[in-house]
């Protein structure tokens, strides 16, 4: 296969990428198959992101994760009902009135009880993981870009306020620097006065600009849409969204009817897009230089919808083998079909495009012989 020309993947394709596998290891609770997806998402981050700031904020995503095993474990240990028969070690029990029930304060922690604990939060981790591996992969920027018309004005909006931050702190560095090239040595509280009022008069100047760049360029400005058009807007929207959370519902639930799961969801997401379509009628606006939709960002969500719909499957054919066995305690099962789904979205780790990397400021070999020389 010939070497594939380095570019940026589509935004959109990686969070379709990073849905698909959470919702993939948001219906299983089999340790084996959350640290596979864990791997998968580590391996393509690793792999295909760029050297943007977000870029690097991956094993962020990954502290929090891991801060929220520890507290779930230690809130089971605390309050947690203990279950089980392998006794690990004894706590104080204290004695809580009867509108307390089901809650157990202290007490002798079991294993079975332990691990079930630890294989919950594991599972909220590997989610959380996933989502930070979106936003890790994708530009934030480029993907409030490709939205649809009608949240144009709802996308300029959180532009703005995702470029706050940034922004402040790039304003804090020039003061910083300024700061140092005029022998300024104060640090701490002293240096606050002389920080401070320069990065507010930069934000507000950075203020005025934006809000003189926007009203130059007509943001705010639409034509006032017809009565049946703004209410059929709102009618296929809320249709839509209120069929696509029973959707989701019936998807990660296995006792529900089939009905309820993924056709419903369809139906959902094709109503939710007639409304935006039909909001988005009245609403003119270009987009400059437009990302391209090509091969590999098909491939990137259709790996993701792989391995939500193997997970999928294996939980309407053989459920109990996506849960850890805790009664009795067993080594869980590996079913071989979600393995497959897991592995198939590492996949974009190597058959998509390479992101595309700033250029070394080495000097070229041959201009350095020059320059000696001379």
């Amino acid at each position: 296969m010939s070497r594939l020309v380095p570019r940026t993947v589509h935004p959109a394709a990686w969070w379709g990428w990073a849905v698909g596998l959470a919702v993939a290891v948001s219906t299983t609770t089999n340790p084996l198959l959350l640290l596979l997806g864990l791997s998968v998402a580590g391996f393509v981050v690793a792999a295909r992101r760029g050297t943007s700031p977000w870029a690097r904020a991956f094993r962020l995503y990954l502290y929090l994760g891991a801060a929220i095993i520890a507290v779930r474990v230690v809130l089971h240990v605390l309050v947690g009902l203990k279950l089980g028969t392998v006794r690990l070690f004894p706590l104080p029990e204290a004695t809580l009135p009867s509108w307390a029930a089901g809650i157990q304060l202290g007490g002798d922690v079991y294993l079975e009880g332990l691990l079930g604990a630890a294989t919950l939060g594991l599972r909220l981790a590997v989610i959380i993981a996933c989502i930070g591996a979106a936003n890790a992969l994708a530009n934030p920027k480029r993907l409030l870009r490709t939205l649809p018309s009608a949240l144009h004005e709802v996308g300029a909006a959180v532009v703005v306020s995702v470029s706050v931050a940034p922004q402040l702190a790039e304003s804090v560095q020039r003061v910083h620097r300024a700061r140092q090239l005029r022998g300024d040595t104060a640090r701490g509280l002293r240096a606050l006065p002389s920080v401070a009022l320069p990065v507010l008069e930069d934000t507000l100047e950075r203020s005025l600009l934006l809000a003189a760049a926007m009203d130059s360029r007509g943001y705010g400005r639409t034509p006032a849409a017809p009565g049946g058009q703004r209410v059929g807007t709102g009618v296929l929207t809320l249709g839509g969204l209120l069929a696509c959370a029973v959707g989701l519902y019936g998807v990660l639930d296995a006792s529900t009817p089939a009905l309820m799961g993924t056709p419903t969801l369809v139906v959902g997401l094709l109503l939710s897009g007639a409304g935006l379509w039909l909001g988005g009628r009245h609403v003119e606006r270009t987009t400059y230089r437009p990302d391209p939709w090509r091969g590999a960002e098909w491939l990137t969500v259709a790996c993701g919808a792989a391995a939500a719909a193997a997970v999928v499957v294996v939980s309407r054919t053989t459920p109990d083998a996506l849960s850890m066995p805790l009664s009795p305690l067993a080594v869980p099962a590996l079913p071989l079909l979600a393995v497959a789904g897991l592995l198939v979205a590492a996949l974009p780790g190597l058959l998509t495009p390479e992101p595309p990397r700033p250029a070394s400021r080495r000097p070229v070999r041959g201009a350095r012989e020059v320059t000696t020389r001379g």
